[in-house]
């Protein structure tokens, strides 16, 4: 919601990218828009400098987003081809703007000031010891209070985002209710001028976005204790214990587990394993 608003996502370009660009109106918007395209709407996307710059918020740590990332970019590519009257079938290589993802991330497990991922850690293991076809790599960087705090510096909406997001955390900590914790955080970054025209006019958004963050957090912090954690098996109760044959059967069939990773856990060949599906 913050960033959708070019004055502020000019600044965080310009943090980024350490540079000083004052014309908002240069920056052409390509998020894509769910009701557009069913099932797929990114955070944030614009062209800019010959750029197609792809930004994306994460509060859980998700080793997937280069895999959104290059399904985001190839739409927000087949677009600019169509907009522009590109032929993909001319003698002529077309011209395309560079490809940036950055990820921001705000999770409350502890990460680095900045990492990469890339789509190439989730291919399987394969024999294969050609170059990959394909690639998608996202920074992902650590907005928290306390990291990355030179980029944070220098984009004012954007520290005053990651201290907004701390005041909901420590009032938590203080044993206050999410809903609570929400409305205090609003009121005490209001009263101190942090994020103050943005919640006083969206304070009814801001509250259902976050309730409805902080409720998707839970559900994916569920599945992780269900699911493959460290390279192990978590325990996981529906009523009784499982066999474990039954647990990574479950996994598999939610998509938790390839059916390769479920196979090697149960000590057998992934055809061995598929016979337990029927």
């Amino acid at each position: 919601m913050i960033f959708r608003d070019r004055h502020n996502l000019l600044s965080l370009y310009n943090a980024l990218n350490h540079s000083s660009y004052t014309n908002e109106e240069d920056l052409e918007i390509t998020t894509l828009e769910d009701v557009i395209y069913v099932g797929m709407k990114n955070d944030v996307s614009f062209l800019f400098s010959s750029t197609l710059n792809l930004y994306e918020h994460q509060s859980t740590l998700n080793p997937n987003m280069p895999i959104r990332g290059l399904f985001y970019m190839a739409r927000i590519y087949q677009n600019y081809i169509k907009k522009h009257g590109l032929n993909l079938y001319s003698t002529r290589q077309i011209p395309l703007p560079v490809p940036v993802y950055v990820v921001f991330y705000n999770g409350q497990s502890e990460e680095s000031e900045y990492r990469e991922l890339n789509l190439s850690d989730s291919f399987m293991k394969s024999a294969f010891a050609g170059q990959v076809a394909l690639e998608c790599r996202a920074l992902m960087l650590n907005i928290n209070l306390g990291h990355n705090q030179e980029l944070l510096e220098s984009c004012k909406v954007l520290w005053e985002y990651s201290y907004f997001i701390n005041e909901v955390r420590e009032n938590q900590k203080q044993g206050l209710a999410i809903e609570t914790a929400v409305r205090e955080a609003q009121k005490s970054c209001i009263e101190k001028d942090i994020l103050k025209e943005f919640l006083e006019q969206n304070s009814a958004e801001v509250s259902d976005v976050i309730l409805e963050e902080f409720d998707q957090e839970k559900y994916e912090e569920d599945l992780r204790r269900e699911s493959w954690e460290d390279g192990k098996i978590a325990g996981m109760e529906e009523g009784k214990a499982l066999e474990k044959k039954e647990l990574l059967v479950n996994l598999y069939r939610k998509h938790l587990l390839t059916l390769e990773q479920a196979a090697e856990e149960y000590g057998t060949t992934a055809e061995e394993f598929r016979k337990f599906l029927l």
